[in-house]
């Protein structure tokens, strides 16, 4: 008999559906009538309220399906407390405003938008935020998506005291994209989420531009991030896919991938990180005189890490810790002061399938002109470990004692330890000179 009324019951709720969005209306609202409280709690399932231009009290909270939209020059002022707007519904659009001057109570997450527990489908777009604490705050939910966004912080405030510009937490299917974001302490924090897609953002006087914390199956693609403490630093995730994105005048690392697993490094660009210069006055916490990495693999495993630039930096590749099982190759490694920084002695080949890498400072040559190098590529030596694992022995380096160390290791190979090795280097590089800088 349930059977039977179960189509009934099916097309009694399209047809509430239908006639709930029917009755939903757009009204235009002015900052010199009542509180926007008041229209927003007056407002049915689905009404559109479009805001013209002026300045209205900000600390509202959104309770039903709607959408909030600004005509050019309408802003939400919070005057300093608590969160601008707080959403705790599902379905809700926030769009075209000004949203500014939240509170700076970290422990409460003031933010500009902050979304709760329940929230899903939130849509937050082509809004500027503005000396908020958090820009976007968003836990517990599904199908956020966070566009066009311009959102900043307080550059007054030190950056530990700042929020981050996005932060997600338990999120399942999100996108973030086309976002600008500058002076907060990260560019977006996401923790314990999955299927969130990062496209296009743009990151600038930042600590971490992303910062990845037990997320997975997440896509990072065509970013760009610059004057940042680190560009991606990316921890205790794994299946990720890091695609076509920009690392420009980063300072510590371009990428850091710290427990990352099973997860694909391609087609990204790492130009000069050349470590702490003190030359832009930032607040993230840099350590003077620390080396820029543009690539830094700490205990990560089964990871592909290909057809890559990292040019110009302190240190091309820092790996370490236990990372094994890694394929690297078809990267190109350009001007770097150290292409690779290996301390460990078990043997790492970086080259797949009869493709290696291009090292700029490779020495050898090709006499059958298949453009793989005849000898392999070797970049250390007892001497470069013997420096990274006692730094103060550097006052020795051009000393006769490591000088015959040095030429011993060229004329014997069998003394020289293992390490790692590109048995395939490639003669040209796999990008263009004119992407390569």
């Amino acid at each position: 008999m349930m059977n039977v009324f179960k189509p009934v019951f099916s097309c009694l709720i399209a047809l509430l559906l239908l006639v709930n969005a029917a009755g939903a209306t757009e009204q235009r609202i002015t900052p010199d009538g009542d509180a926007l409280q008041a229209h927003i709690d007056a407002a049915a399932d689905g009404d559109v309220l479009v805001l013209t231009p002026g300045v209205y009290a900000g600390g509202v909270t959104i309770k039903r399906p709607l959408t909030l939209r600004g005509e050019p020059g309408a802003v939400i002022d919070a005057g300093g407390e608590g969160d601008v707007v707080r959403v705790e519904a599902a379905d809700v659009r926030i769009e075209g405003l000004t949203l500014r001057n939240s509170g700076f109570n970290l422990t409460d997450m003031n933010a500009g938008v902050h979304a709760a527990r329940g929230a899903h489908n939130l849509h937050v777009e082509g809004n500027n935020l503005e000396d908020v604490a958090f820009g976007v705050w968003a836990w517990h939910l599904e199908g956020v998506r966070v566009l066009d966004n311009r959102i900043a912080s307080n550059p007054a405030v030190r950056s530990q005291d700042r929020g981050d510009a996005i932060r997600l937490f338990n999120i399942r299917h999100g996108l973030v994209a086309y976002n600008t974001v500058r002076d907060a302490r990260d560019g977006v924090y996401i923790d314990t989420s999955e299927h969130v897609e990062f496209r296009a953002n743009h990151f600038a006087a930042v600590r971490y531009a992303i910062h990845y914390m037990y997320s997975h199956h997440g896509r990072i693609v065509d970013n760009v991030t610059t004057d940042t403490r680190s560009g991606y630093a990316l921890m205790m995730s794994n299946h990720l896919e890091v695609i076509g994105n920009r690392s420009v005048a980063d300072r510590n690392y371009g990428f850091l991938l710290n427990f990352v697993n099973h997860s694909t490094l391609a087609d990204n660009r790492v130009d000069r990180v050349t470590g702490w210069s003190g030359a832009t006055g930032s607040d993230h916490g840099v350590t003077l005189g620390s080396e820029g990495k543009a690539l830094f693999i700490y205990n990560s495993q089964s990871n592909q890490i290909r057809d890559n630039v990292f040019a110009n930096s302190e240190i091309g590749i820092h790996l370490t810790a236990g990372s094994e099982g890694n394929r690297i190759h078809g990267n190109n490694f350009v001007n770097n002061r150290t292409q690779v920084m290996y301390v460990a002695t078990r043997k790492q080949d970086w080259s797949h399938e009869g493709r290696g890498n291009y090292w700029s400072d490779y020495l050898g040559w090709d006499l059958s002109g298949d453009g793989v190098g005849d000898h392999a590529y070797e970049p250390n030596d007892s001497v470069d470990r013997l420096l990274w694992m006692y730094p103060m022995a550097r006052v020795l380096m051009n000393s006769p004692a490591v000088q015959l160390l040095r030429w011993v290791q060229r004329e014997f190979p069998i003394l020289r330890p293992s390490g790692v090795k590109d048995s395939a280097p490639l003669m040209r590089p796999t990008r263009s000179l004119e992407e390569l800088g």
